[in-house]
């Protein structure tokens, strides 16, 4: 798109400075004949078509560099993103990981506790029959 710009830019500075004009005279001879003569002029600005050139190929060259830069930076944004997104989803998988652990610690514990509880309360209950017992 930007060369495209460059380019018509450049052609209609191009247009703008050359300017070309033809005059046409026709003048009777003597003998009754027509004579037309057409002159053609060129006004030029002093533009160097070399220089013009020259001037398209810097600019198309630091145009195709800037495109190569670009490229390059969204590449290694793009790696970098990617990368953060490798470390996210492992981080979040490790702390699953983590949670699921400690439940299952958890469930042991309150398990355990349990026992103990029922333990306790089996012990009380005995307790209890054999003072009612007496």
């Amino acid at each position: 798109m930007k060369k495209n710009i460059l380019t018509a830019l450049i052609m209609a500075v191009t247009v703008v400075s050359c300017t070309k004009s033809s005059t046409t005279e026709r003048v009777e001879n003597p003998d009754g004949s027509v004579t037309t003569t057409t002159t053609v002029s060129e006004n030029t600005l002093g533009v160097d078509t070399s220089k013009i050139n020259q001037t398209k190929e810097n600019a198309e060259s630091k145009i195709a560099e800037a495109d190569r830069k670009i490229d390059r930076a969204a590449e290694n944004a793009k790696d970098k993103i990617d990368a953060t997104a490798d470390k996210t989803k492992a981080d979040l998988h490790k702390a699953g990981q983590d949670i699921k652990q400690s439940a299952k610690e958890v469930g042991n514990d309150v398990k355990d506790a349990a026992a103990k509880g029922a333990s306790k309360v089996e012990e009380g209950a005995k307790k209890l029959k054999e003072d009612l017992s007496r």
